[in-house]
This record gives C-alpha cells, structure tokens and sequence, in this order.
C-alpha cells in the first residue's frame, strides 16, 4: 500500500479516477432485491494440503452473529502497469545477486511494481470478471463480512471497484452471498479521497446492498477530524514546552466561519502526552466557548477542538494548559501572523504559534452525518491513541482497540509485517517479520513459510481478546514497487510491502509455492470466531433411478452451490499480449442430495440450465463426476476419495489406487438423467461397505477439461461445493 511512487499519481488519477455523478444525471442503480439463498458453507468439510481439517460445530459452538470479519483488499492490478510483470522471485531465481544490482537488467524500473509471485489465477487485472466472481465465491464460503479496498495511495480506483460491485451485485441477484464493500483511506490526508467515494459512489446510491454497515451507517476508515476546508498557519522554527501551571495562547482573527480550531503540538517522542485546549473570545480573559482534554498526544500532531456550533468571523484566542507528560507547542520566533499574538501564561510574548482553522463546509457535514468513522492507525506497534480507531496491521501481541464505550471493538490479523527491529522496515531487509516469524523470531525449519506461524500467533492473540470485528490484512496486494531508499534505510535495491514468498501477507491461493494454505488456514480461524452450525441432519429415502425425480422430494438435506459460477474467463492479463481464457465451464451445478439407504447409497443433483448431451457410449469423457470418500478420511484415495462416478463417461465407476491419482475401473453403476436433473444408484456392497458408513464425504465435479489436479477443483468447471469442500451425509443412527 506504500510502494506506488508520487510521480504516477497526478496520470493515473486523470486516467482512472471517474467523475461524480450530479443530480439529475444517471440514476442510482437499483439494490439487489432477491433473498440471499443460504449455503450453508459452514457446515461443508474440508482438509487442506498440509492435513489441517476444517472445524466443525463441536469446536466452534454456535454461530455469533456479531461478530463480524473484515478482509484487506487490493484493487490496483491494471493502474499502476510499467511494463512486465516483473516477479521477483522469478528474478532471484535466475540471478540471486541482482537483488545488489539496481541497474540489472532483469529489475523494471525504479518505483515501478513487481510481484513478489503469481496468483493462482495468474497476474490478473483488477476488472477481470472471472476473477472477481471467484474472489466473492471464496471469501463469502470462507465468511468474510466485508472487503477492505486499499485506497491509501490518494486513488480511489473507480474503474475497478465499479467493476467489482458490478460483478458481485450480479451474483447477489443470482441470490449469492457476496462480503459487502468499505474503503480504507489515506491516514494523514484522507478528505479528497473521502469526498471522491462520496461524490462517485455513496451519494448517488451506487448499489447500495453492497455497502458495509456498522453501527447503522455505511463504514469508512477515515480520520474525521481531516475532511474539512482548513488554514495552516503553520510557520514554526521552535518547539515551546508547556510547564505545569502555566500556560501557552495565541490569538488569532478569521474572516471565515469556524468549526474547530488546532495547534501543531510536539511531545518529543514521548507517548503519554495530554493537555488541555480552550477556546476564548477574543484574548486570554476573554468568555470560554469550548474545551476539551487531548490524551496520548502524537508528537507533532494536530489535536482538533471541535466546537458546539459553528462560530461566526472574529477574534479568537486559542489556550493550552494543564500538561501531561512532555508536550508544547510549534511556534515561530518571528511575527509571523499580523492578525494574531503568541501569549505565555497570559502575557504577551514575541512571535506567532501554529494554528488550524477549520472552515465551514456543507458538504463535509453531510459526509460525516452519512459514515461511521474509525480512525485507521497507520502505526504497527504503538496501538489506539483514542476511542473508535481501528488498526489494519500491528506486530504481535496486537492491541485491542476499544469504541467510546470502551468496549474491545476491533483487533488486526496480519500475514506478515514489515517491520525490522521495532520499526517501520521493508520487507526485503533482513529481519522483517516474514510469514514464518512467530515467538519474536523466524522459524527457519524447511517447509516452514506453508505453515502460517506468524497468522496463526495472531489469530491466536486476536481470539483471545475477541472483539466484534477482526481485520485481516491482506488477500491480494501482489505487487510492491522497488525503491533504494526508504525511512531512512538503504540499499540496492528494497520491496517495502512485498518481497517473496517468505516476505509477503497475501493469503489469496498462488501458483505453486505454498498454493492455498493461508486460504485454509483463514477459513479455519474465522470458523472458530464466528462459530458454525451443526451438519445438517440425514433423512434419507427410498430412490429408483428412473428419472422421475419425484422420490426425491423427502429427502433432506439439500446441499447447495453457488450459482452462476462455472469458470468461462476471457480478459486480458498483466503484460502486453497477455490474455487470460478458459472454456472449462460447462453445467452450472446448483443443488445437490444424498440418500444413505440400508443396502444403497443414492446422489441427485440438479444444474441451473438443462443437461448438455452426454458423451456417447464408447467415448471415455468426464461428465458430471462425482467423487466419493466413503470412509471420510483425507489420508485414503485421490485427495481423499476413494470412489469417482463419471469419470470415464455417464455412469462408469472407478476405485482410487494410491494418493497419485491412480483408478482401477469398477464397472458401471445405475443412472438416469432428465431435464435439470441427473441421478445415480451405487450398491453399497460395489463400495466395499458392509454397513452404514459413519459419514460419507462427496463432491460433484463438470468440466470440458480432465480432472487431473486439485487446481481443477479451485479455478476450472464448477465444483459442487466450491474448491476443496466437501458435502458430508451421516446417518442419524451414526450421530
């Protein structure tokens, strides 16, 4: 989120940023109104690569609907494009002692971006719909509430997040689940970004479903207190010191209405600092009109008293007193205000002390009536500083960061950190707190950065405290531009937010490496968080496969799948002459049913569009697989099942040999298909079963492409359910 240098800003802005909509001009576009239709995906089961299993209901308790899980979110693949894609890790690997040779040929230019790897969807552009719609499908089944757009850059990205909500409303009208949408902006300087989001999006009610509320509001992370029309006058040469019992003022006139007034205030590194601001009319004995206490003061801040009402032009004077710590004011020796004067306690004194004038401004009003606010904390290690901020990345042990209630409101969960012995680092210098980096220090084991340690510390942290809203940080940055110098450091050449492998916080899946670890790894923590429900009750019945379908209509559960989500991609990638294309996508699966009866097992399942013809007989071509762990164990058979249906053709069954992928063929089994619908029948004595199996895992699979590789699940067909989960049927007598 920093890498992106200053010199591309004023380009991309007047290329990407759209303009606002005025009255009268486009209408908003109409909320989606069709009920969401539940999955029910925290019952699916599932085991990641590494052996780790889901949780389940008995070791989550039940659901808790307020809690809430807020993911990092990056749209800036396509706006920043300086050639390549240049991966790092690709660059490393080819020469590792480029990494001292700024002018290596292989290095795009300085501050341009370079991935640190590859998306298992490759390097994608931020618009690219399949991408999108896969993004909404993983993270909505994994429960996260909202996404978190980074637009700390001063860019607010409104081609791509246009296209975004284009491509979740239209999943939410397919009656998906989709997270809804917040932004995280600038933390020094965020009202232009604030007010373009006002202008472009929330003003004119752009899909408004999609907005993420909190405390009934939509929910921007913004400073409030730097939306507004002020004056600087800002002139300093000398950091006065407040004594205890005494006090600094200075007076001052605006020709402007006033909504609050400031001062810049050091507090010489210190982090304890209070004092009190006062505003008088007039001079030092003039009436009060507004007070307040400052705690935890930032040095060289700018507290802002916010007045009751709104003060007409005049002659104020501003006072600070009652210190806390170390702290003072910047102030100036010369005169540097003709319509002002610096005071000590009470008393004239040469020179003029810095002020904020805060105008008044309609809009900005309604901008804050509109939003909550949660001051976004930039800092990793220092924590709040006030009431109602939140952090979007800290070092462990993370801080919890309380609401004016003082209640623990919100907690990060980092994947890595950038932090370098106790400060602000880049992820290329050594020491950064990398993936593996756990109990203060990098665990340097072989195979170590698949394991998560640093995100599992944190989870661990963040549960303890258990707030109502956890911020994970991050699902897709990929890129970090290069730099020689940065907070004070250098080197060659530095990747501040993004390195390699070991140096980088994206949990979205990637191509090879760790593959879809950290993805597990989130889904399991947010399942212990938020808490499941229990696997939804067998009741079978008594099925003949002879198409009618009818003796289905008893049967429960029904266990469903995303809609509309059959992988056809068309769109260009990162790299000139890069396209991205996949026909994959065949039958849209929707819902699907298991009857475990006394001598069979029967499955259904149903497709949102009719049945394409199947393969003729003869032909060996995969149609409508369905795979099967009898035994609902991962350690058996082909990712854990030991059966597939389908896989050589309509109604051929086949046994898994090993772990490799190898099949034994099995003869064929019983099946009917019609409309919508498809139905099969298997013996359970041709399962190798002699009784009710305790629980039976399975999943259904289409595709005009082999099924050969567990990335086909992920990012090829459609998977029902989605990816890795399984659906599981267990008798009632099993229970």
């Amino acid at each position: 989120m920093k890498s992106i240098h200053a010199i591309l800003r004023a380009a991309i802005l007047a290329a990407c940023t759209l303009p606002g909509t005025a009255l009268g001009q486009p209408a908003p576009e109409s909320p989606t109104t069709v009920p969401v239709r539940d999955l029910f995906a925290d019952s699916w089961v599932a085991t990641d690569d590494l052996g780790r299993r889901l949780p389940g209901h008995d070791e989550t308790g039940p659901p808790r609907s307020d809690r809430t899980v807020a993911l990092f979110y990056f749209l800036w693949h396509g706006a920043h494009i300086r050639g390549g894609p240049y991966d790092i890790t690709r660059i490393l690997a080819a020469d590792p002692d480029a990494i001292h040779q700024p002018g290596h040929p292989l290095w795009g230019p300085l501050h341009a971006p370079h991935h640190w790897g590859e998306s298992l969807l490759g390097h994608y552009l931020s618009d690219d719909a399949a991408v999108l719609r896969k993004h909404a499908q993983m993270l909505a089944d994994a429960g996260v509430d909202t996404v978190v757009f980074d637009v700390t850059n001063q860019i607010t990205y409104g081609r791509w997040y246009r296209a975004l909500l284009r491509e979740w409303s239209s999943l939410r009208r397919l009656g998906n689940p989709t997270p809804q949408v917040a932004f995280l902006a600038p933390f020094w300087d965020p009202a232009k970004v604030t007010r373009e989001l006002w202008r472009d999006l929330y003003e004119p009610g752009l899909h408004p479903d999609l907005w993420f509320r909190w405390e009934g509001r939509p929910l921007i992370l913004a400073d409030p207190d730097l939306l507004d029309t002020r004056e600087d006058r800002a002139q300093q040469d000398t950091p006065v010191e407040l004594e205890p019992g005494s006090t600094l003022g200075q007076s001052f006139t605006t020709d402007h209405p006033l909504t609050a007034v400031g001062a810049r205030l050091p507090t010489w590194h210190t982090r304890d600092a209070a004092v009190t601001l006062t505003l008088l009319h007039g001079g030092p004995g003039g009436s009060r009109i507004a007070s307040d206490r400052f705690h935890f003061v930032g040095d060289n801040s700018w507290p802002l008293l916010r007045l009751p009402e709104t003060l007409p032009p005049g002659r104020y004077y501003l006072e600070a007193s009652e210190p806390g710590g170390r702290i003072g004011w910047w102030s100036h020796s010369q005169d540097t205000d003709p319509t002002g004067q610096a005071f000590r306690h009470g008393t004239p004194v040469p020179g003029d002390r810095t002020l904020r004038l805060v105008r008044a401004d309609p809009e900005v009003d309604r901008i804050r009536a509109f939003f909550t606010f949660r001051k976004p904390q930039p800092d990793y290690f220092r924590g709040p500083t006030r009431p109602d901020m939140w952090s979007w990345l800290e070092v462990h042990p993370q801080h919890a960061f309380t609401n004016a209630a003082g209640m623990p409101e919100q907690v990060s969960v980092g994947v890595a950190q950038n932090a370098v012995a106790g400060r602000l680092g880049s992820m290329s210098e050594p020491g950064a707190h990398g993936r593996s980096w756990h109990r203060g220090a990098r665990d340097t084991r072989p195979g170590a950065v698949r394991l998560g340690l640093n995100l599992e510390e944190q989870w661990r942290r963040a549960h303890a405290i258990d707030p109502r809203a956890i911020f994970i940080t991050g699902w897709n940055e990929w890129i970090a531009g290069r730099f020689a110098e940065f907070n004070g450091v250098k080197h060659p050449v530095m990747f501040v937010d993004q390195f390699d492998q070991e140096h980088s916080r994206d949990i979205e899946p990637m191509r090879g490496g760790h593959g879809d670890d950290y993805h597990w790894q989130m889904v399991s923590w947010i399942r212990r968080y938020k808490g499941t429900r229990p696997e939804p009750v067998h009741r079978p019945g008594t099925i003949r496969i002879d198409g009618d379908f009818a003796d289905w209509d008893a049967v429960q559960p029904e266990f469903r799948d995303t809609v509309g989500d059959p992988m056809r991609r068309d769109h260009p990638g990162w790299g000139e002459g890069v396209r991205y294309q996949d026909t994959s996508g065949r039958h849209d699966l929707i819902a699907a049913k298991a009857s475990l009866e006394p001598d069979a097992a029967a499955f259904l399942i149903e497709t949102r569009e009719p049945l394409e013809d199947p393969p003729p007989p003869g032909q060996t071509t995969s149609w409508l697989v369905l795979l099967l762990d009898i035994d609902a164990n991962p350690d058996t058979g082909w990712l854990g099942y030991d059966f597939a249906v389908n896989r050589r053709g309509p109604g051929s069954l086949d046994r898994s040999l090993d772990r490799g992928g190898a099949w034994h063929p099995e003869g064929t089994v019983e099946w009917r298909a019609a409309g919508r619908r498809l139905e099969l029948r298997i013996p359970r004595k041709r399962l190798g079963l002699t009784g009710p199996p305790a629980a039976l895992d399975f999943k259904w699979y289409d595709a005009h492409a082999p099924l050969t590789h567990v990335t086909n699940l992920l990012v090829q067909g459609d998977a029902a359910p989605n990816d890795r989960f399984n659906y599981r049927a267990r008798p009632a007598s099993t229970r």
